[in-house]
């Protein structure tokens, strides 16, 4: 069973356990055994707008930027092994983390590389 749209992992862990509870009312043998969180998301805004072009050039390695098809630089962090969505607003999207510990050390990480890339009028 796959749970999707809690806001914490306590929230995750209960509404799963009541739809086993729902299966199990509904007549089926299930057990709520294993429970793990594969996939947590996070956002965020850095309150300035990031120039991406310049990102993406400078962080080959990591990043993806396709305006045509999409309007937010793809960065693939190895370590944590995380993936952002970065907006030239300065919204960024956070996703891939086991641990909540993950989203916070990946934003530690980012956020002067796009100090750097701070858009300026």
């Amino acid at each position: 069973m796959v749970c999707t749209g809690a806001k914490s992992e306590e929230q995750s862990r209960l509404a799963a356990r009541k739809y086993a509870r729902v299966v199990q009312k509904l007549g089926f043998p299930a057990k709520f055994l294993d429970f793990k969180i594969q996939n947590m998301v996070g956002s965020c805004d850095v309150k300035f707008p990031i120039r991406l072009e310049g990102l993406v050039l400078t962080h080959q390695q990591f990043s993806s930027y396709e305006p045509e098809l999409f309007p937010g630089l793809i960065y693939r962090m190895i370590k944590p092994r995380i993936v952002l969505l970065i907006f030239v607003s300065g919204k960024v999207v956070l996703t891939g983390a086991k641990v909540r510990a993950e989203i916070y050390e990946a934003f530690e990480n980012i956020y002067p590389i796009l100090k750097g890339f701070r858009k300026t009028t």
